[in-house]
């Protein structure tokens, strides 16, 4: 079984409760894999990630398998800007954030009820150099855990939307990104729109940022900020500390 999301923004929870821990979100026109449907609770698997976890089951709109496959290998079309309207029967508006799918809306068996949108669009592969203009859409998005909005964002949710509205694939959690691309020595190194991990007493990789010029660093941390970066970790300039341990730098493209 299979589905998408014809809603902004729903949960994504760790288990079939509404008081369970939201692990992340799914933006609207996001498609996933059910796979176990109770009642209530739907645990579904998202084709762009693999990430699991569970969704209220009148959240979503039920997929035929074939226009799963087609939306999988579909051209990636996002909404391009902080909020935007999908226009719906008898002139409806309904909201959408940064980085909403839209790809579904040109399939006439998804989009059955005619959906349309008119705002800005983005889609394809960008350079590298692109990356920071799209993160400093989420500056001052306040921190929320498993968010993925420039209303609320983790910092992996952040990272993540940053590369993927510039056409690259991230993981979804900070550990997981930090397995992908290739690891840097030095920060000297790095280049504007490298990633930054950091980890915590126990060695656990618990925090990811976007490398800017000049030893700068753009991340989630109570909000979408820019510090200062080091061979320690990240320092911020109001509390005179350093806030994060420096593990490893990657470079994903």
């Amino acid at each position: 079984m299979f589905g998408i999301c014809n809603l902004a923004i729903i949960p994504l929870r760790a288990e079939a409760s509404d008081r369970s821990e939201i692990v992340s979100q799914v933006l609207f026109g996001e498609h996933f894999e059910v796979l176990e449907q109770y009642k209530q609770w739907s645990h579904i698997r998202l084709q762009y990630d693999q990430y699991e976890g569970w969704i209220d089951t009148k959240q979503y709109q039920v997929i035929s398998e074939s226009n799963y496959k087609q939306l999988s290998s579909d051209v990636v079309i996002l909404n391009a800007d902080l909020i935007e309207y999908i226009l719906g029967p008898s002139n409806l508006l309904i909201p959408i954030p940064l980085g909403s799918s839209l790809s579904f809306l040109n399939n006439p068996e998804i989009n059955s009820t005619h959906l349309d949108f008119e705002g800005a669009k983005t889609s394809g592969i960008k350079s590298k150099s692109s990356l920071l203009n799209s993160a400093f859409m989420y500056l001052n998005a306040p921190y929320l855990w498993g968010g993925k909005t420039p209303f609320g964002i983790d910092c992996s949710g952040f990272t993540q939307m940053v590369y993927k509205l510039n056409g690259y694939k991230l993981l979804r959690d900070a550990s997981q990104q930090a397995t992908q691309g290739e690891a840097l020595s030095f920060i000297e190194e790095s280049e504007p729109g490298d990633l930054a991990f950091f980890d915590n007493e126990e060695g656990n990789i618990t925090h990811v940022g976007i490398i800017m010029e000049n030893n700068y660093i753009i991340h989630a941390s109570g909000k979408v900020r820019i510090d200062r970066l080091d061979h320690l970790g990240i320092y911020n300039a109001e509390t005179n500390k350093h806030t994060h341990k420096l593990r490893v730098i990657k470079k994903i493209i």
